[in-house]
């Protein structure tokens, strides 16, 4: 059972491991720094689908096949699957999972979803009623672009400060500590597990501008990386990477100033952001960085986790972060509250 630390964190005794992951993109994510580390990228933006939101079930389902075959495990095998998109009614996860027949919870929590989705699996299987459970998510740039702002076809400009919603998709799947690892995870280096988490709690210092999604976020990444380091008796050179997740180029500025001000720490040598590592922001076309829920996934599955299994690194603090707007709510003259959530990956002992 989890025992808490301090006074919001929680420590997972069991420490559930990670049996399989997966990651895929879009073209432009597959041009990217790490396209040549997702598991498979759609050249198509429409994926051979009638619609964008049709084609983005597919991108999500794409990366739960991933994470089974990686693990070797049958859907009917799996227990549980937390999993979101931004989406109405999380519209995407639910026409997924219509096919692999595995029992859902549906969760929103924006861009934060997937680090929610990881929290909640690990405290299901280290609470003892799973074995096995799921977490996945994604976003997709023209669906989101439909919902939240413009028709493609409006040809709507992006302001100074915008990010582009990536077209990505990742899926995580945890098991109980101590039972076999399938080949591919038994081969590698070594395996990574859950040893805590962090629920975040809403925060809103009045940032308004729906195009400004990085500096309506930052303040909740840096109250949760700061109760975080305060319940755990840690400094930030303690962890290989703090990842937050989408923040881009000017939201995690204002992360390190933040974390400077309210904390007097120094989160700037091990800082790392979804929103600057999935693109190249001086060479392709996508504003000030990544956004939405597939962003951070993807850049976790594809990258940092892999990192951890080589034992480059030991200990990654994800800090999942999401703005709580709706479609409605800027038209009412409403403030961006946002959220994040926060999970710690290490080396299993």
């Amino acid at each position: 059972m989890a025992k808490r630390l301090g006074t919001d964190t929680l420590l997972l005794p069991t420490r559930p491991v990670i049996l399989g992951r997966g990651a895929v993109g879009g073209k432009l994510e597959g041009e990217g720094p790490l396209g040549k580390q997702l598991d498979a990228v759609f050249l198509e933006a429409d994926m051979g689908e009638e619609s964008w939101e049709k084609a983005e079930v597919r991108l999500q389902q794409a990366a739960i096949r991933r994470a089974l075959d990686s693990a070797g495990c049958p859907a009917e095998e799996v227990e549980l699957l937390f999993g979101g998109d931004l989406l109405n009614q999380c519209s995407a996860t639910s026409f997924a999972l219509r096919e692999l027949g595995i029992p859902l919870a549906g969760l929103y929590s924006a861009c934060a979803t997937f680090a929610l989705g990881v929290a909640m699996a690990a405290l299901s299987v280290d609470g003892g009623g799973f074995r096995r459970v799921m977490a996945a998510a994604s976003s997709h740039f023209c669906s989101a672009e439909k919902q939240f702002r413009f028709p493609l076809e409006y040809g709507a400009m992006m302001t100074p400060t915008a990010q582009r919603t990536a077209t990505a998709a990742g899926a995580l799947l945890l098991q109980s500590a101590g039972e076999p690892l399938p080949p591919e995870r038994a081969a590698a280096a070594h395996s990574v597990c859950v040893e805590k988490v962090l629920f975040g709690r809403v925060n809103d210092l009045g940032v308004a501008d729906a195009n400004s999604m990085g500096a309506a976020m930052a303040p909740a990444a840096a109250d949760t990386i700061l109760r975080f380091l305060k319940d755990t008796n840690m400094q930030p050179t303690d962890l290989d990477c703090i990842l937050t997740g989408d923040l881009g180029e000017i939201g995690s500025q204002l992360l390190l100033e933040l974390a400077k001000c309210e904390g007097g720490v120094d989160l700037a040598p091990v800082h790392r952001d979804g929103g600057r590592l999935l693109y190249d922001t001086a060479q392709q076309d996508v504003g000030v960085g990544g956004s939405g829920i597939g962003c951070s996934a993807a850049v976790l599955c594809a990258d940092v986790l892999p990192k951890l299994e080589r034992g480059e690194w030991q200990r990654v603090l994800y800090v999942g972060t999401g703005a709580l707007l709706s479609v409605i709510t800027p038209l009412q003259g409403e403030s961006i509250p946002a959220i994040a959530h926060g999970v710690l990956f290490s080396v299993a002992p």
